[in-house]
């Protein structure tokens, strides 16, 4: 809580957090001011410090003081993303013992219909108002809270008013999240964890007051929640919610408008604009010939790169991606025009920082080095270096809620995190992730396959959109959706036959025991995590 402290004191009219295209907005004085009136509301509830208050709704301004006001009450915030089915949402509020409910109207409509057995109120995040209260329960009226608040604050909040603390060492956030495992885990953090890495932002990626930012990420998803939101919110920026799905025309207009120093996305978001925007023009004979030239290649390369920084608004100095692995081919096109990318490597189980790096010194196809109070260590590795990521340090979690199973699973005997990550690490400590190890393939002579790796290169193919391989009776199948632009003007005869194409380049590019035996094309999306991965244990 130190730094939102102090940032509060000396930004306290400044502009804080504001709903992009809304009128909903508020500056650092009047964040602190709305955080206290909820302390009002949570006393008169009979909320205690540890009690679990839960956060299930669409990112906006009002997220983000109810998760403020419940840290600072020394309460649990318990994340449920809002994209989870009602009934599922309904029994993580079970699960969690949470006693009060913000939650957004979408996610509100099915809820309601759910059995909600050990919730005492649920709160409107559109204006904090009542939409339910369990018998027996009082529910204070706004009246109430505001004479309680003036008899507590006679003379109105003022920045030396502003004193928020918290036990460092004690759980203040459960985060449910999906994964691409299957069934949700709360996973526990303490406030050293949140701080920890609050503190690596402000180190790798410094910031002025007063700079601007569009948070276009789940709030309720440990990448958003602190590169998006309590790291920037830290340094003095004014963050901007995306209050509705961000389609690329409402993305654009966004980042014209706010003109972001940062953003933080999924490597989907940029490959996209690739695959529409650049590689049009990069495929053309005279560009890739001058592309490496000294002079014209130089220009050119400038003037792809200025053009994309505008895309962005113009004043981007960083660009952090995260999530998932990046096509290679889309990240050497951004390190060739000295793009400001770096890609960082974290899970939910560290909140979530494991690697990282300030652009200039990213290295590609890593995830960075591990991060300030964060050590990595590479378990049996291999002949080639390659075994699972192990961390250990301050970011770790606590272990998952009410599930003493996986927690000693999660952990080997000597503490160290298991992050069921392949990778390796080189003489620099930079990150290289090779796959999970419940992806990972054993060949028939003993080989280790990744199928990252296969996809990868697949994805480069010809009118691939997405692709997932997959191992069936000893052989690899690549399940691909097309690209949809490719899909309108072929028919199934041609799209088959190009993919017998792609099946026959794929080959010639990966070693004999990992070859490819056939693709199959789908005609729907892969389903995929909040992040953007694909859920894996839905295919076979």
């Amino acid at each position: 809580m130190t730094y939102l402290n102090e940032v509060m004191k000396h930004q306290w009219d400044d502009q804080a957090i504001s709903d992009y295209g809304e009128q909903n907005g508020y500056t650092f004085g009047e964040l602190a001011r709305e955080m206290l009136r909820l302390h009002e509301l949570f006393r008169q509830l009979g909320i205690q410090k540890g009690d679990k208050i839960a956060l299930a709704g669409r990112n906006c301004a009002n997220w983000a003081v109810a998760y403020l006001a419940i840290a600072s009450y020394e309460a649990v915030v318990v994340s449920i993303l809002q994209d989870f089915k009602a009934e599922d949402i309904s029994h993580l509020l079970d699960h969690s013992d949470s006693k009060l409910l913000f939650v957004g109207p979408y996610v509100w409509k099915e809820l309601q219909h759910q059995p909600m057995a050990q919730l005492e109120a649920a709160v409107s995040l559109l204006d904090f108002s009542p939409l339910y209260q369990a018998e027996g329960v009082h529910f204070p009226s706004g009246k109430e809270i505001d004479e309680a608040f003036r008899k507590r604050y006679p003379q109105g909040i003022e920045p030396e008013d502003v004193h928020f603390q918290a036990d460092p060492d004690t759980m203040c956030l459960i985060n449910y999240t999906s994964g691409s495992t299957g069934s949700p885990k709360g996973v526990m953090l303490n406030g050293r964890s949140l701080s920890n890495n609050v503190e690596i932002g402000k180190q790798i990626l410094p910031v002025e007051p007063g700079q601007r930012l569009v948070s276009m990420l789940p709030l309720a998803h440990m990448f958003g929640q602190v590169c998006e939101f309590l790291y920037p919110l830290c340094c003095g920026t004014h963050i901007y919610f995306l209050t509705k799905s961000p389609t690329p025309s409402i993305l654009l207009k966004a980042m014209q408008e706010v003109q972001p120093y940062l953003v933080v996305t999924v490597p989907l978001v940029i490959e996209k604009i690739h695959k529409k925007s650049l590689d049009p023009m990069l495929s053309k004979k005279l560009i890739r010939a001058c592309w490496k030239a000294p002079i014209l290649g130089h220009i050119i390369r400038a003037r792809v790169k200025h053009a994309l920084k505008n895309a962005f608004g113009g004043k981007l100095r960083y660009f952090i991606c995260g999530g998932a692995a990046m096509n290679p081919v889309v990240e050497k096109c951004l390190m060739d025009i000295h793009f400001p990318l770096s890609i960082g490597y974290g899970m939910t189980e560290c909140g979530p920082l494991i690697g990282g790096n300030p652009p200039k010194y990213f290295k590609a196809r890593s995830g960075g080095v591990p991060v300030m109070n964060m050590e990595v260590r590479i378990d049996k590795p291999n002949n080639s270096g390659v075994g699972e990521i192990q961390v250990h340090g301050e970011n770790v979690m606590m272990g998952y809620y009410k599930n003493e199973k996986a927690t000693r699973e999660a952990f080997t005997k000597d503490g160290w995190l298991r992050t069921g990550d392949l990778g390796c690490l080189d003489k620099k400590q930079n990150i290289y992730i090779k796959g999970r190890n419940k992806t990972m393939i054993l060949g028939a002579s003993g080989q280790n396959i990744y199928p990252e790796e296969i996809e990868d290169k697949l994805n480069n193919q010809a009118g691939v959109g997405e692709s997932l391989v997959v191992e069936r009776e000893g052989k690899l199948v690549a399940l691909v959706f097309p690209d949809e632009t490719l899909t309108k003007r072929m028919t199934l005869e041609e799209l088959q036959k190009q993919m017998r194409e792609n099946l026959q380049r794929l080959n010639k590019l990966i070693p004999g025991y990992s070859q490819v035996s056939d693709i199959e094309i789908k005609h729907e999306p892969f389903e995929k995590t909040p992040k953007k991965s694909i859920k894996r244990f839905l295919y076979k």
